[in-house]
Order: structure tokens, then C-alpha cells, then sequence
């Protein structure tokens, strides 16, 4: 009785926006990555196509993973500025692609001309599309300023969906790959790392705060509102809730305590929901658009991984909850999510054409219109 006490915790707005909005975040990214690729093929345009892994960048990614881990934790203090611009360069451009289609949607309701302002990059520039980045770099500006969790949380999201449109799978047998390494990456820097390096190299990592180069120039420059730019940031590397996010006290934390889930634990899983979406989607031939997803023709296999990945984060904050102490997330995420899809696929009998990717090959051959 005492543990189901404890686990009503997870009802509590800061652990159910953190589900609700992990859970958003990645079938948006999915979703996205699915229209951003038919995108390029209807316009013929390659020249942002995304990176396709293979097994040995697969299997890289978790050991550039571990090594950048260990980097931040004995260089972070070091490099922390350098880190900090980086991410904001990356987060305008991130924030730019993500809301590109809404303006576009915008654009093409209200009837809006939008004369062409320059070209750069063999590209043409339009006037809404300068007026979108100048209020992206202006939104990052103003995380730099205040480093308020509401713009960490935005500008995260848009580097996950940015990222996952970017960086694909393109069959199963390459995802359970790269899934089952990252399991095990995850597992040990969580859990075994403290025995090797004499702390939590994981946790150390996730809350350390880098320095923000934009007080550290203000105040080199004897510049005044100093006091007005937060000395410490938050990178938009996690999303974090306060745990008192409607204002209430919660026993045994402070006011400034927060929630937090790694953008990773959000952008895997949301590369295979992105190729399971290719692949249904290609399965039906059929226009599709996000309203079309209860359609008993198509979309099957992404039910299965979408609702899988909510119990999977369900049970890992319940895990936490019970053990006070932090948690791999893809130590449940892992299994919840591509465990379903190779079991349903393979009662379809579509594991075989799942795992080497056919139905995914000539995709200009096969592309059909996805309405945003």
C-alpha cells in the first residue's frame, strides 16, 4: 500500500507533463521526419537529404557517446563556453527547421505574398522565412539572456525533431543494432560508471551547468543590466520540469529541484518510430495526414511502439520513484518500444521485409504526398 502511495506521485503535474511531453515530442519528430523526407523527394531536392547509418556509424554512436561523456566530465569546466555557443548556433538553425512548415501553413491560409529576398547557398531566401529566423535567433537570445527552463524545453525539442530528421535507420536488424548498444551504454554510465571513475559520470554530466559566455563578455565590458544575464545555463540537451511546476510543495525538495529526461531518451526511440512510420506509410500507397493515423489500412506497427514507449517511461520514472536514485531510461525504453514491433511484425510475417529494409529502398519510385 505504501508503494502505490508513492508511485501517485507520477500523477503530479511535473511527472505527467514530462510523460505527456516526451511522448508528444517524439511521435512529432517521427512524424516530421517522415514528411521532411517526402519533402525532398517531391521537390527533387537532395541537398539537405538526411544521413542514413549504416552498421559501423551505427555502432559508433554509442562509443563517440561514451567518449564525449567522459570528455564533459573532466573538461566541462573548460569547455562549457565553447559548448554553450555551439548549442546556440545549432538551436537557431534547429528552431528554424522545425517551424519552417507552420509559417508556410501560415503563409498559405492568410494568403500572404512572400517575395523572394536574396539567394545564399544556392537557395532562395524569402522575406518570411528571414523574419522566421530573426525571431528563432531572437528566441535563443533570450535563453542565453535568462536561461529559463520553458526555452531550454523548446529549444531541446527542436534539436531532437531536427535530429531525427536528419539521421535515419533504414531497416530493423540496424535499429535492434544500435537499440541493444545504447541499452548497454546506458545501462553502464548510469549504473557501473562510479566503480571506474569515482562518481556517477552519467548523473555528473546531465546536471552540471555551463557557464553562459554571453555574462562572461557583458561583464568583461563592464556592460550595464549585468544582473539581468544568468551566469549559469542549463543546455538544451534534456528537457526539465520544476517539480513544483504549478506552484505547490512537494515534501522533501526545494522550489529550484527538477525533473529532467535526456534528449537521447526521447530522439532514439523516435528513430524508430520514424522508420516504422516509413514503413507503414509506404505498406498503404495511400495520401496520408496526422488525422489518418486511426485508419485500420495503415500505421499499424506505430501503434504498437508509441504507447510502448509511454509505459517504458512510465515504468522508468516509476523505478526512480521507488529506488530514490536515477535510472537508465532505455534500460525500459529499449525493450517496450522495438520489442512489440518484432513481435507483431514477425506474427505479420513482416520481420523479414522490416529487418533489411525493402519496403524502404527507391523511395522516389514510391513517394506519395504526406499532408502536414
Amino acid at each position: 500500500m505504501e508503494t502505490l502511495w508513492t508511485l501517485l506521485y507520477l500523477l503530479e503535474p511535473a511527472p505527467a507533463t514530462l510523460i505527456l511531453t516526451a511522448v508528444t515530442v517524439t511521435f512529432a519528430s517521427a512524424f516530421r521526419a517522415l514528411n521532411y523526407s517526402k519533402e525532398m523527394e517531391r521537390n527533387r531536392d537532395f541537398s539537405e537529404a538526411s544521413i542514413t547509418l549504416d552498421t559501423s556509424q551505427a555502432l559508433m554512436i554509442p562509443v563517440m557517446s561514451s567518449c564525449s561523456l567522459l570528455l564533459m566530465f573532466y573538461l566541462f569546466s573548460s569547455v562549457s563556453q565553447l559548448l554553450t555557443a555551439f548549442t546556440a548556433i545549432a538551436s537557431v538553425s534547429s528552431l528554424f527547421f522545425w517551424l519552417s512548415p507552420y509559417a508556410l501553413y501560415v503563409k498559405s491560409q492568410l494568403g500572404l505574398s512572400d517575395p523572394f529576398l536574396s539567394r545564399c547557398c544556392s537557395k532562395s531566401f524569402t522575406r518570411m522565412q528571414g523574419l522566421l529566423l530573426v525571431a528563432c535567433a531572437v528566441t535563443v537570445v533570450a535563453w542565453l539572456v535568462s536561461g529559463h527552463w520553458v526555452l531550454n524545453n523548446l529549444l531541446g525539442i527542436s534539436i531532437c525533431i531536427a535530429f531525427v530528421s536528419h539521421v535515419r535507420l533504414p531497416n530493423i536488424k540496424i535499429c535492434a543494432m544500435l537499440l541493444l548498444c545504447l541499452f548497454v551504454y546506458d545501462i553502464f554510465w548510469v549504473f557501473f560508471s562510479e566503480r571506474f571513475f569515482g562518481a556517477n559520470v552519467m548523473v555528473t554530466v546531465a546536471t552540471q551547468q555551463a557557464s553562459n559566455p554571453v555574462h562572461t563578455v557583458a561583464n568583461s565590458l563592464n556592460l550595464p543590466g549585468l544582473e539581468l544575464i544568468t551566469k549559469k545555463l542549463e543546455l538544451p540537451v534534456k528537457i526539465v520540469f520544476p517539480r513544483n511546476l504549478l506552484g505547490g510543495v512537494v515534501p522533501g525538495v526545494n522550489a529550484s529541484d527538477f525533473m529532467m529526461l535526456g534528449l537521447g531518451d526521447m530522439a532514439i526511440p523516435a528513430m524508430l518510430l520514424a522508420l516504422i512510420l516509413c514503413f507503414d506509410h509506404r505498406k498503404t500507397r495511400d495520401v496520408v495526414n496526422l488525422f489518418d493515423l486511426k485508419s485500420s489500412k495503415g500505421h499499424k506497427y506505430i501503434w504498437y511502439a508509441l504507447p510502448g514507449y509511454a509505459i517504458g517511461l512510465v515504468l522508468a520514472l516509476a523505478a526512480g520513484v521507488l529506488t530514490h536514485s536515477p535510472q537508465p531510461a532505455l534500460l525500459y525504453l529499449v525493450p517496450s518500444t522495438l520489442g512489440p514491433v518484432i513481435f507483431m511484425s514477425w506474427r505479420r510475417k513482416d520481420l523479414a521485409e522490416l529487418w533489411e529494409g525493402s519496403a524502404l529502398s527507391n523511395p522516389v519510385e514510391k513517394s506519395h504526398e504526406i499532408e502536414i
